[in-house]
């Protein structure tokens, strides 16, 4: 048995053991943490429960200051200035126009991105391993996976020859997933017939134009303001039998056909282990800048059976989740 003084002495060895910063968090330190959206998503408490795994609560150690767009991604330069004023110690940005407004607007404080959409291409970094700035985080690189969305597309539609793409050009990280995705629609034999889609006031008339076009299929290039529309997305595809391909486990889980891409909730939960190094005192540029390792197919049978379409066994078989 472990006597009382051998208890002290082992719990004092321990004490002696932490780090300074971890004493330092023990003594009382609050911090202030910038949170830049367009709107809440689930996956975005993924961030939260690894925080807490570090150590940081909110309400304890930690304050939020939460800042939402709607949809109006102007505001989010509004919303930099302001977190500025405020002299948080660190910034989350999860879409590329909040990313870019923030570092218009500070140099120093610290940004992390959970899923930055090929950041090299949209300029937030200059390297994967050397960031370069005063941003890091998740890297989502579009090119690979957006060709392998096509694919798996063409193999439930056989026939695919046009499908409808719902972007936002007003992204720059879309802007440039678009070219890949053209590049790969060539190389695969499908017309990409593009509906742009900058806020929730455009949707009405790109359902419409799509419902004219009468296109094969829909593709939608995943960003916040697609995503805010997420059940409307869903909905309209199968009230007009289209089968409909997304990005992120939620869209099929909302009614979409198919999903896939990056597991988000694991992206967000690994930005905790930037924040805590930032705060640790670790510079964001001396961060490298990790790519997604975990991608997962999502299939609605459900769906498929209400606009009359058969998913092929094979393509079953490598789902990760298949929706009854």
């Amino acid at each position: 048995m472990i006597g009382r003084r051998d208890l002290i002495r082992l719990v004092g060895g321990a004490t002696a053991a932490w780090p300074f910063a971890a004493l330092a968090q023990q003594a009382g330190k609050v911090w202030r943490m910038g949170f830049l959206a367009h709107g809440h998503e689930i996956f975005y408490d993924a961030l939260f429960d690894g925080l807490r795994e570090y150590g940081y609560e909110e309400g304890r150690n930690l304050i939020v200051e939460r800042r939402y767009a709607q949809g109006d991604a102007e505001r989010f330069k509004e919303f930099a200035a302001e977190m500025v004023r405020l002299k948080v110690d660190i910034i989350i940005v999860v879409t590329t126009p909040a990313a870019l407004a923030v570092m218009n607007a500070t140099k120093t404080i610290p940004i992390v991105h959970p899923n930055a959409i090929d950041p090299l291409d949209t300029g937030l970094i200059v390297s994967l391993a050397h960031p370069g700035g005063n941003l890091t985080g998740g890297a989502q690189l579009s090119a690979e996976t957006s060709a392998k969305r096509l694919q798996i597309l063409k193999k439930v539609v056989p026939g695919l020859t046009r499908t409808a793409a719902l972007w936002n050009p007003a992204n720059p990280a879309v802007l440039s997933s678009m070219k890949e995705i053209q590049g790969a629609a060539r190389v695969l034999g499908i017309t990409l017939q593009p509906y742009e889609v900058q806020g929730p006031q455009d949707f009405p008339a790109a359902f419409a134009a799509i419902t004219r076009a009468r296109p094969d299929a829909l593709f939608v290039l995943q960003d916040a303001v697609t995503m805010q529309q997420r059940n409307d997305i869903a909905g309209f595809a199968i009230r007009e039998r289209l089968p409909s391909m997304f990005q992120e486990k939620g869209w099929a889980a909302a009614g979409g056909l198919m999903s896939y891409g990056e597991d988000l909730p694991a992206m967000y939960r690994r930005a905790a282990y930037f924040v805590d190094r930032i705060f640790k005192g670790t510079k964001p540029a001396d961060l490298p800048v990790e790519q997604a390792a975990k991608f997962e197919l999502v299939i609605n049978l459900k769906t498929a059976r209400a606009i009359g379409l058969t998913v092929p066994d094979e393509l079953l078989a490598l789902a990760d989740q298949v929706i009854e």
